[in-house]
């Protein structure tokens, strides 16, 4: 299978460039700096920004499938990555004729995230976190949830809670509706291999499914 990563120099984007090449897949990396992604050998590089709509395009290009990994850095300003970015990536699979990706979001992209939690606790989430420390990455990941939703490709956006460096354990709840019960984090290696096992999945096509401990 020819696989397109997008963020694949990130902690999430690499595990699953790891977990392509492993499958034998054949993977082609949009990357900014390609001296610094460690798989530059091994994988088709596109050297360039996910908001320049010629570098996008020859990422997707041949591919049977899409990873995004892309998110904001920071969350204390509006860097504006995914509404600039994902809509350009939606473009150029419809353009290319790529239908299936899988993208990396975030619990607070939905209202009912918090749904099955004690009321204290949302209330905290909802009208701290959110509001405050966590705004402008919470609205970069509804935009994600909005744009990818509108869309006519066969999509999954995969919701964590906090993501750690932890080591995956290979255990973890998901669930369709909200964030399971106490599911306060999650390490990457556990989402990005929930999210390498979508590739051949149906089960999620065209949902959000949350993600945790």
């Amino acid at each position: 299978m020819n696989i397109a990563i997008f963020g694949a120099n990130g902690g999430t984007g690499r595990l699953l460039t790891s977990h392509s090449l492993d499958a034998g897949h054949t993977v082609t990396a949009l990357v900014r700096n390609p001296a610094a992604f460690p798989f530059r050998d091994r994988v088709r590089i596109v050297q360039g920004s996910a908001f320049d709509p010629a570098a996008v395009a020859s990422t997707v290009q041949g591919a049977d499938a899409v990873f995004s990994a892309l998110g904001a850095h920071s969350p204390f300003r509006n860097e504006n990555v995914l509404p600039r970015a994902v809509p350009l990536i939606v473009l150029a699979m419809q353009q290319a004729g790529v239908r299936r990706i899988i993208a990396l979001g975030s619990a607070g992209a939905l209202p009912g995230a918090l749904d099955k939690e004690p009321v204290w606790r949302r209330w905290i989430v909802q009208k701290i976190v959110y509001r405050y420390l966590l705004k402008w990455p919470i609205h970069e990941q509804i935009e994600q949830y909005r744009i990818l939703s509108s869309s006519p490709l066969d999509w999954t956006m995969v919701l964590p809670p906090v993501l750690t460096n932890g080591a995956e354990r290979g255990r973890y709840r998901i669930d369709g509706e909200a964030l399971p019960p106490g599911g306060n984090s999650i390490s990457r290696a556990d989402v990005a291999r929930f999210m390498f096992r979508q590739l051949d999945d149906p089960k999620w096509h065209r949902r959000a499914v949350y993600i945790s401990n």
